[in-house]
């Protein structure tokens, strides 16, 4: 409700009067579009009285009033705003349990601990989310080092060897850099594990194991074909805790 009348507030008040207030309550959301004359008109009043009416509600006049109800309801539409983000960050969170194998984290965990060395290789914004692994794990102990340039990634030959663990985060695999290092790696006898958001890109034709992620199409920026990255934060923050018990 726009304006509350109290008793007391209603003796000051005519009859034409509280019919404006009870119509300015019941079309709140048609205040900001309408005129004082339309307003007038719609609650078969005069637009002296509309003045009237509201001035004596605490208004300044149908500008301020306009005001107040616009910033409202530009609250309410916003908050629907976040709550849809919201709903589209847990239906991610959900997805990507959803599509995580017990079975596949745990081999995963067993790799990584008896690894010589574990390169996290990201291109990208991606890349964020491979230093923060990389951090987390040489706060465990791990000799952990990541991989996000392309030069390198061409020349990664010369680094992996038989006891290593080579850990790929792409959304969707769209470097040719990753599959590169990756049959690389599998070439020198290393443990190639690819963590994506989708099934089936060729990266899998090298990954000892895969772990994938659901991932919600509308959570992108559609100009740049900026995808979510948040299944990947998912799955790298489950092996960190997993490491950490």
């Amino acid at each position: 409700m726009l304006i509350e009348v109290t008793e007391e507030k209603k003796k000051t008040m005519t009859s034409t009067e509280r019919s404006v207030i009870d119509w300015l309550n019941e079309h709140e959301e048609e205040i900001p579009n309408r005129s004082i004359n339309e307003i007038a008109d719609a609650s078969f009043t005069s637009p002296a009285t509309v003045s009237r009416a509201i001035r004596k509600c605490g208004f300044s006049g149908i500008s301020e009033m306009k005001y107040k109800v616009s910033s409202k309801l530009n609250y309410i539409v916003a908050g629907r705003i976040v709550n849809e983000i919201f709903n589209r960050s847990i239906t991610e969170c959900q997805k990507t349990i959803e599509a995580l194998n017990v079975d596949t984290i745990l081999r995963v965990i067993r790799y990584i601990k008896f690894s010589e060395k574990i390169y996290i290789l990201a291109r990208g914004t991606t890349a964020l989310i491979a230093r923060d692994f990389e951090f987390q794990l040489q706060l465990l102990g791990y000799n952990a080092f990541v991989l996000s340039d392309s030069q390198i990634m061409r020349n990664s030959k010369k680094l992996f060897k038989k006891d290593d663990v080579v850990i790929i985060f792409t959304v969707k695999n769209s470097t040719p850099e990753l599959e590169m290092s990756a049959r690389f790696a599998k070439e020198k006898g290393a443990v190639v594990i690819t963590c994506c958001c989708i099934p089936g890109t060729s990266l899998e034709e090298y990954s000892d194991l895969s772990v994938l992620g659901g991932n919600k199409n509308n959570s992108m920026i559609e100009e740049y074909n900026v995808m979510s990255r948040l299944p990947l934060h998912i799955i790298s923050r489950t092996l960190i805790d997993y490491l950490m018990l």
